[in-house]
């Protein structure tokens, strides 16, 4: 049997998946415009960390697209030092698209049958 058919996912994971990739992709945006404007001004990472009152490692971990654990504060702090704004909106999702789930729905989902004992 191919290896496709053995592993499939229920519709909370997949849910939960297209969610987690959702974010890396705001968050890929949101760093590529960081570094983008950065080097435009030709500010350095020690520079715009002195600016964030942060240390480099921090500035690091903000500009790395793959870490989506980063708060609105924190972006916000970084386009103000470069004298640019956060602008975040919520749109209409595209027609077809499934309504996210909450984190208490996803955890129903996956939750396992309880098993009583028959003794």
């Amino acid at each position: 049997m191919p290896f496709r058919d053995t592993w499939k996912l229920t519709p909370a994971e997949e849910e939960g998946i297209r969610d987690e990739v959702e974010a890396v992709a705001i968050k890929r945006v949101l760093a590529w415009q960081l570094s983008q404007e950065m080097k435009r001004q030709r500010e350095t990472k020690l520079n715009m960390a002195r600016e964030l009152h942060s240390s480099r490692s921090q500035l690091d971990r903000l500009l790395d697209p793959n870490n989506i654990a980063v708060s609105l504060e924190t972006m916000t702090r970084a386009a103000h030092a470069l004298g640019k704004s956060l602008v975040i909106r919520i749109d209409d999702r595209p027609q077809g698209t499934p309504k996210s789930r909450t984190a208490n729905e996803l955890a129903q989902g996956k939750r396992r049958p309880k098993i009583e004992n028959a003794s």
